[in-house]
């Protein structure tokens, strides 16, 4: 399963984090999002240890949406010693999120 992010514990898991971190920001009401999640779990279950695979609720959780210019969900947003390093708006194939983790992992 992915990790909760929210935005008290997002500078720990995501900006303090040695190993590369995936983001799903999304909502609980959102159509495209709930075909995300899955995706997302089964990238959390297949990179577990290597990387940190979380979800973000951008209802509950605004302050890190906002700072991340994130005006549509889902998005997916991958980070690097915390700097952001790939984006990928909008519903993708899974292949597409492992290949953003995999390029950090080589």
């Amino acid at each position: 399963m992915a990790v909760e992010i929210t935005d008290a514990n997002f500078e720990e898991q995501v900006l303090k984090s040695d190993k590369p971190v995936m983001v799903d920001f999304w909502a609980a009401w959102c159509g495209p999002c709930r075909m995300v999640g899955p995706i997302i779990d089964e990238i959390s279950s297949e990179y577990e240890g290597k990387a940190v695979v979380g979800k973000l609720d951008v209802d509950a959780n605004q302050e890190f949406a906002a700072k991340y210019g994130v005006r549509n969900i889902p998005t997916v947003l991958v980070f690097q010693n915390g700097e952001v390093v790939g984006r990928q708006v909008g519903v993708a194939p899974k292949q597409t999120y492992a290949d953003a983790i995999e390029q950090l992992l080589q």
